[in-house]
């Protein structure tokens, strides 16, 4: 592409970003904090005032409060879908883009669409919806954001199947917190606010023990604060020069050390708002010949899961891993090296070489800062 071409299609993103609709999400550290009740109010407030707002997709879970709150709001009616001899209901971004609300509610962003939609993810419709010009009001609790899947797994002995791109809370121009103490979460539980009775017990020996909200609260909290100060960073001028920082996250082929390190990474990319990447060295004894099968659908996969994250995969055959990292390093002038702790395989592989000495030295005489991964 040539350099008239790059600054004719710099001015197209510049007219499609501005005609995109803004983007606000509720987040919650868990079910039943108010986050769809704190919407409705929203487009109750938004109705009141003239806007032409419109209920895409609303789960109430038969909360009186917010039941109550969906009244006289209107609601487009949702696309009935059969499945495995079944009618269920989806969100119908079709109608919605037809309709051309100023501003449309859609809950549960981390929501899997039913087989044979449009989109595997709720969130891809929201982002199909923005697309079209049309503001979105949607909601996600903090268990879904994939690069803390296995902090929350640590934290409530759950992995959350249904997650979002970490990247989609980067799309939003506003994210608010809807807060509680772990008192009032567990107060509304009892008194039957979140949950049926028979299944109100279950939940405080489980996901709702006071611990679990504790720590999911501090989770939330740091999330938004972490969103914030990315708002500020793109829009608040600075008199002084901010360094722009470029992650650089060395994998091994083993599944669950390299998936730790690419999430990781990515809270920190998230953190500095900055692009990151993800290199895999390749050494001869890995080859597509010798290499295991299913380690080679664990890299494919954590490789996915990069992407998915944001991240630039970066693959690299060599014998000398070290020497790989240092070039990669030095090319996408990197300021950030994430490795693993020495247990992991790849430190193992660069310990077991003269080269680490090499790499820290590079690494002395340059502006890259090394992050040791626990």
């Amino acid at each position: 592409m040539t350099e008239k071409e790059q600054n004719v299609q710099h001015f197209l993103d510049l007219i499609k970003k501005s005609r995109k609709g803004k983007f606000k999400i509720y987040i919650g550290m868990s079910a039943g904090v108010g986050k769809t009740y704190r919407m409705l109010q929203e487009a109750n407030s938004l109705l009141k005032n003239g806007i032409d707002v419109k209920i895409g997709f609303i789960e109430t879970h038969n909360r009186k409060e917010t039941v109550a709150q969906l009244e006289g709001l209107p609601v487009i009616p949702r696309r009935k879908l059969f499945y495995k001899g079944k009618e269920l209901e989806e969100l119908d971004v079709q109608a919605i883009i037809n309709l051309r609300p100023e501003v449309v509610i859609v809950d549960e962003l981390a929501h899997t669409n039913i087989e044979g939609s449009k989109n595997e993810k709720r969130w891809q419709d929201v982002v199909e919806i923005l697309e079209a010009g049309i503001n979105v009001i949607s909601a996600v609790n903090i268990q879904h954001i994939e690069s803390l899947n296995e902090e929350v797994k640590l934290i409530t002995g759950i992995e959350v199947k249904e997650r979002i791109p970490d990247r989609v809370l980067q799309l939003a121009d506003e994210v608010v917190n809807i807060d509680l103490t772990s008192d009032e979460l567990i107060t509304r539980l009892k008194e039957g606010k979140i949950y049926v009775p028979d299944k109100v017990q279950t939940a405080l020996n489980n996901f709702f023990k006071s611990e679990h909200i504790l720590q999911l609260r501090e989770l939330a909290l740091k999330e938004v604060a972490s969103q914030v100060e990315r708002k500020v960073d793109n829009e608040v001028t600075r008199h002084i020069a901010l360094r722009h920082e470029k992650l650089l996250a060395c994998i091994s082929s083993n599944e669950t050390t390299a998936k730790h390190i690419i999430r990781k990474t990515a809270r920190l990319a998230s953190y500095y708002n900055s692009k990151w990447y993800v290199l895999y060295v390749q050494t001869p004894k890995e080859n597509s010949d010798r290499i295991p099968l299913d380690k080679q659908r664990h890299l494919i996969n954590n490789f996915k899961l990069a992407t998915e994250l944001g991240a630039e995969v970066i693959r690299r055959e060599s014998a000398n891993v070290a020497d790989s990292i240092v070039e990669v390093a030095e090319q996408h002038k990197i300021t950030i090296l994430c490795i693993g702790k020495p247990h992991l395989n790849l430190f193992r592989v660069i310990l077991s070489t003269t080269l680490f000495n090499k790499l820290l030295k590079k690494l002395s005489s340059s502006e890259t800062d090394l992050v040791i991964l626990s």
